[in-house]
C-alpha cells in the first residue's frame, strides 16, 4: 500500500471588491451616525456654550499641557515598573501553588490565602492603606515615598489575579507532557521549567495583554495619595484656575497610550486563536 497523502489545505476564498469595502463602509457610516447624534442632543443643550468653556478650552489645555504630559511619564514610569514586577511575582506565586507533595503544603496555603486577600480588598483601598499607613510609621530601613508604597500596593493586588492566569494557563496543558517530561527523567522542577511553562505563558500571554492595559489605567489611582502623575495635574491646574480642561488633556494621553495596547491585544488574540484552530486540525 502506498503511504497516505496529507489533503492540502483548503484555499481561501477571494473577496471580491464589494464584500471586501462595503462592510467596512457601512460600519463607518454607522458610527458617524451614532456619535453625529450625540453630538447633537449635547450640543442642543442649554448649558452647553458653559460646559464647552469649562471642560473643552483648547487654551488651557495648551496651557496645562506641559505639566500634565509631566506627570504622565511618571504614570509609563510607575506602569512598566509594576508589570515587570507583577508579572514576576504573579508567576512565583502560581509555581507554588502548582507544586505537589506534602513538603509544600505550606507554600500552597500561603499563595491561597494570599490570593483571597488581595483578590478580595479593591486597588483603591489598598493603595491609600499603603500610601499612607506604612510611611506614617516610619519604620527604619524601609522607604517613606508614597509613590513607592502606592506601587507596592498595585503589584501586590494585580499580581493575585496574575498568579490564577498563571495557573489556569498551567493546568491548561495537558497531563501527557507531564508524564512526558517524568518518563525522561525530569525531576519536577525540570518538567514545570523545560515542558509546561513554556506552553502555560504562551497560552495566557493575550489574557496578560489585557490585564497590562487595565493597569495603564489603574496607575491614575496614585494621584489620590498626592503623587504628582497626569491625574493629580490635572486637578492642580483645575484647583487654580476652576477650569476642567485639564482633565480632558490627561484623559486623551491615556487614550493615546491604551487604544494601540488594545489593538494589539486582539491581534495577538486573533493569532492565538488561529493557532490553536491550526493546532486542532
Amino acid at each position: 500500500m502506498g503511504s497516505r497523502r496529507t489533503p492540502p489545505p483548503p484555499r481561501k476564498k477571494t473577496l471580491t471588491a464589494t464584500e471586501r469595502y462595503v462592510p467596512s463602509v457601512i460600519s463607518i457610516a454607522m458610527v458617524l451616525i451614532v456619535f453625529g447624534l450625540v453630538a447633537q442632543v449635547v450640543t442642543s443643550a442649554e448649558q452647553w456654550p458653559r460646559i464647552a468653556r469649562q471642560f473643552f478650552d483648547l487654551g488651557a489645555m495648551a496651557t496645562a499641557f506641559p505639566n500634565v504630559l509631566r506627570g504622565f511619564w511618571i504614570n509609563v514610569q510607575v506602569w512598566a515598573v509594576c508589570l515587570f514586577s507583577i508579572m514576576v511575582w504573579g508567576l512565583v506565586l502560581a509555581l507554588m501553588r502548582s507544586l505537589t507533595g506534602p513538603w509544600f503544603a505550606p507554600l500552597r496555603v500561603f499563595v491561597v490565602l494570599y490570593v483571597d486577600l488581595f483578590r478580595g480588598l479593591p486597588v483603591l483601598l489598598l493603595v491609600l492603606i499603603f500610601g499612607f499607613g506604612i510611611p506614617a510609621l516610619n519604620l527604619p530601613g524601609l522607604p517613606n515615598s508614597a509613590l513607592f508604597w502606592g506601587a507596592t500596593a498595585m503589584v501586590l493586588s494585580y499580581s493575585a489575579y496574575t498568579s490564577e492566569i498563571y495557573r489556569s494557563g498551567i493546568e491548561a496543558v495537558h497531563d501527557g507532557q507531564r508524564a512526558a517530561a517524568k518518563a525522561l527523567g525530569l525531576s519536577q522542577w525540570q518538567a514545570m521549567l523545560y515542558a509546561i511553562l513554556p506552553q502555560a505563558i504562551r497560552n495566557v500571554i493575550p489574557v496578560h495583554l489585557n490585564l497590562a492595559v487595565a493597569l495603564q489605567k489603574d496607575v491614575a489611582l496614585l494621584s489620590v495619595i498626592g503623587v504628582r502623575d497626569a491625574v493629580r495635574e490635572a486637578q492642580i491646574y483645575t484647583g487654580m484656575t476652576f477650569n476642567y480642561s485639564s482633565l480632558i488633556a490627561a484623559a486623551l494621553l491615556f487614550l493615546v497610550a491604551t487604544i494601540p495596547m488594545a489593538r494589539l491585544t486582539d491581534y495577538i488574540a486573533k493569532k492565538d486563536r488561529q493557532r490553536r484552530l491550526m493546532g486542532a486540525l
